[in-house]
This record gives structure tokens, C-alpha cells and sequence, in this order.
């Protein structure tokens, strides 16, 4: 039998590969981990973590113009709260780091070789370092390098910035345009926006977040433009060019597919991630790609070569977080544990964290309508309590997507305060097999928005064409 440096090398201290290397290491194999830039991958570093922090900062704005109805006053020197961009990215960093070392610690506690280097695949069983030239052998290979941001082809796009920058900006900028209409580029809308910071979205297409319900997509677009974001759909950027402004030391002027030109101090580039795959020695070793550049893998995360698996965004199946985390379990579970078990991709709640959030699992309406025979839909439109006393004007949207026949409740979608926390409960339910009937018997948490979930009695049906 063959002898290897390693039972599992894992290329990516990302969510999925750090979580495979642990429990793998807990089976008793001997595990190695290669990093190129910081333990914890996108999510803890540049992605989820300092995102969902930076939404914090943005919503507070609002808050305390909430509280002033609520009888709060605020006796700052100029009549209301400051806001400190330097700070935040500060604080922000203290707390990377610090999950960066709760990351390393239970690598190191789980006995996982940490190796602070680029790794690349050589053969089967072979990985090369390029930080020092070392080839090593493992039994297995775990691919979990996940993506990276998309750049289209724009003359002038080494002017603009993608998220990985926008957490470590210098300075806040007094105006920023956003190109794309997906979680990322809505998300970092309502950041900038909710900062005071003058927030244009260009999207090419009719309507944001393409694949969510159209209820959902056009409640956050009406909510956004509330809230002072400009989007212009159905146009592109067509290209950038540095511009002197007296408000950022070098500004931006867009210039748009219609005709139009925009004057910024950034542009952020927003239009999608790609798997990482690129510069791996992937195809050389015999690994199948797909057209975006993803592993192709089986149930099992297994590539087309036996040895070599990937979990995560790389192989752009559900591309969040949780689905990493527990693709990287299973992965260990069936090679390393004797345990063998895959994951379940359909009803993945999910949220997007744009102001105002949603959150969504199971299939939107359109979906449901090509995939069964007949669907019931049960929404509801409504004013949170929370803003009756501040004088907010926002609206809350909940809807039930219901398959006529078994009565199961197929898709929960929610627009609003506090929807992911909504929607990752009700998640639970459809798991479960929940029916219309099992939501209408569960009693109400009263008074809380969620509770509109379990009173909704009457069958939306579509306004009849008018008269001709």
C-alpha cells in the first residue's frame, strides 16, 4: 500500500475547509491545511462577518431617527449623532482578528497542520507549495478555495473597487455608484446609503435579485428608492474614467450604455463571484471543470478524479456559508468517519441583508407555478409596530407559497425587520413537511410581526384585467 505525507490535505482555510479538516482530524487522520492569505476564508474575512457588521453600523441611522419618536433626544453639538468611518474599520478589524484566531485555535486544538503558503494540485496525490517549491502526498484532496469576485470586461475597471476593498477604505466616500443587482450589490446599497453616503445602483437588467420572488424584488426595489438609493435598470456601465472631484482627492465619471455619464467619488463593482479555481493545476491533474470554472463533483463532493474532492463555492452548487460548513462534515464523515451522508440542497433559507432584509427559503412563485399543478398564495402587506411612534413610512411584506393538492407549505418569504430570524424558524416547519393547516393550528406570538405568519386566512388572488 502506498504511503502519503498526509490522509487529507485541504487547499482553502476557508468555512468548508476548515471545517472538513477538523472533523477529519477528529476521525484520526492525519490533516494538513494551506492558507494563502488569512484563516477563515471570505465569509470571516471579507465577506459575511464584516458585511453584517458594517449593515449594523448603516441601520443606525435610522434607529435613532426611530427613537426621537419614542421620546429619545440625542444633545450632540451639532444636534444629532456622528458617525466615524476610521472607526468602524477599526473596530471591525479588531474583530476579524480575533475570529481569525478562534480559527486557527481550534485547527490547532483539533491537531491540523496549518501551512501558510498557496497550494496547487500536482497529480492525484500530489500538492505543490509555492512558497518554498515543497511537494507533499495525501490519500485525499480537498479543494475548498471558494470564489471571487467577477471583473467585467469595461474599459477603465481598474478604476473601480469590489467588496474586498470596500472594507478596508480609507475614507467613506460622499458618493458611490454600484454596478450589479444581486445580494452583494443590494447589500452594499443599503450600507452606503444607510452611511450617508449618496448611493447610485446601475443593474442591467429589468429588476434586481434575479431568482428571488417578484414580490420580494419589487417591494425592495419601491423600499430603496424610499430610502434615497437611485437604481437605473436595463443599462450597463460602459466604461470608467478617473476624474478630479473636490469632494474625494480622485473621483470617477461613469459613462453609462444609454448615453448618460455619472460623476462619483467610487464605483463598486458588484456583478457576481466565479469559483476560484484558476492557476490550481486542476485540469492538468485531471479534475473536470464546468463552464464557469467550477469542480464538477458528485453527491458524495467527489471531482473526476477519485482522490480529489471540493466543498463550497468552488463548486458553485448552493453557494452560502452554512452549505460549505456542513458539505465540508459530510466529506469527512464518509471518508474519514464511516459515517457516510450528503447534503440536502433543497430548502436552503437564505437572506440578504439589504435594508430592508429579507429573508426567503423554499421555491418563489414563479417557480412554484411551472413545478405543480395548481398553487395558493397567502401574502400580506402591513406597517412593523415598531414604526407607528417614529413615523417611518415602510412596509413589511410576508408571504406563503402553498401547493394546492398536499396542502405543504413550498415557499416563506419575508421583507422586513428581522426576516432572516423569521424565515430560519419557518425553515424548520417546511423541513418538517409542514402543511397550510399546520400553520393556521400553531397559536400567535402576539403582538410580534412573525405572528402574521400564522393568521394569514385568505387566498391572494390576482386583480381581475379591467373592463374594456
Amino acid at each position: 500500500m502506498a504511503t502519503f505525507d498526509y490522509d487529507l490535505f485541504v487547499i482553502g482555510a476557508g468555512s468548508g475547509g476548515v471545517r472538513a479538516a477538523r472533523i477529519a482530524a477528529g476521525h484520526g487522520a492525519k490533516v494538513a491545511i494551506a492558507e494563502e492569505y488569512r484563516v477563515g476564508g471570505t465569509c470571516v474575512i471579507r465577506g459575511c462577518v464584516p458585511k453584517k457588521l458594517f449593515v449594523y453600523a448603516s441601520r443606525f441611522r435610522g434607529e435613532f431617527e426611530d427613537a426621537t419618536g419614542f421620546g429619545w433626544s440625542f444633545a450632540a453639538p451639532d444636534g444629532g449623532p456622528r458617525f466615524d468611518w476610521a472607526a468602524l474599520i477599526a473596530n471591525k478589524d479588531r474583530e476579524i482578528d480575533r475570529l481569525e484566531k478562534a480559527y486557527r485555535a481550534t485547527l490547532e486544538r483539533a491537531r491540523v497542520e496549518i501551512i501558510a503558503s498557496r497550494a496547487v494540485v500536482d497529480g492525484a496525490h500530489a500538492i505543490r507549495l509555492l512558497k518554498d517549491g515543497r511537494q507533499l502526498t495525501a490519500r485525499h484532496i480537498l479543494v475548498a478555495t471558494g470564489g471571487w469576485p467577477m471583473l467585467p470586461d469595461i474599459p477603465g475597471i481598474e478604476h473601480a473597487i469590489t467588496s474586498n476593498e470596500a472594507f478596508h477604505l480609507e475614507r467613506l466616500p460622499g458618493s458611490i455608484l454600484i454596478l450589479g443587482g444581486g445580494y452583494i450589490a443590494v447589500e452594499f446599497a443599503g450600507i452606503f446609503n444607510g452611511l450617508g453616503v449618496e448611493t447610485t445602483l446601475v443593474y442591467r437588467g429589468e429588476r434586481i435579485l434575479r431568482g428571488f420572488d417578484d414580490d420580494l424584488r419589487d417591494d425592495l426595489s419601491a423600499a430603496m428608492a424610499k430610502r434615497g438609493v437611485r437604481i437605473i435598470t436595463a443599462v450597463n456601465v460602459a466604461r470608467i474614467e478617473a476624474h478630479k472631484r473636490t469632494s474625494a482627492p480622485v473621483g470617477r465619471r461613469v459613462f453609462l450604455t444609454d448615453g448618460r455619464q455619472l460623476d462619483v467619488d467610487a464605483v463598486m463593482i458588484a456583478t457576481g463571484r466565479a469559483p476560484n479555481t484558476r492557476g490550481l493545476g486542476l485540469e492538468q491533474a485531471g479534475v473536470r471543470l464546468g463552464a464557469r470554472g467550477e469542480i464538477i463533483v458528485d453527491a458524495s463532493s467527489r471531482s473526476s478524479v477519485p482522490s480529489i474532492y471540493a466543498v463550497g463555492d468552488v463548486t458553485d452548487r448552493a453557494n452560502l456559508t452554512p452549505v460549505a460548513i456542513r458539505e465540508g462534515h459530510a466529506f469527512a464523515d464518509s471518508v474519514f468517519g464511516g459515517r457516510p451522508w450528503s447534503v440536502d440542497h433543497d430548502l436552503v433559507p437564505t437572506a440578504v441583508f439589504s435594508e430592508p432584509e429579507i429573508g426567503t427559503v423554499g421555491l418563489a412563485e414563479a417557480a412554484a407555478r411551472s413545478s405543480f399543478r395548481k398553487i395558493d398564495i397567502y401574502k400580506t402587506r402591513f406597517r412593523p409596530m415598531k414604526y407607528t411612534l417614529g413615523g417611518r413610512d415602510e412596509r413589511m411584506l410576508m408571504k406563503l407559497v402553498v401547493d394546492s393538492d398536499s396542502e405543504r407549505v413550498i415557499g416563506c418569504h419575508v421583507l422586513g425587520p428581522d426576516a432572516a430570524e423569521i424565515v430560519q424558524m419557518a425553515a424548520i416547519a417546511m423541513r418538517m413537511g409542514a402543511r397550510k393547516s399546520d400553520f393556521d393550528a400553531t397559536m400567535a406570538l402576539h403582538p410580534s410581526a412573525a405572528e402574521e405568519l400564522v393568521t394569514l386566512r385568505e387566498k391572494w388572488l390576482p386583480p381581475k384585467p379591467a373592463a374594456e
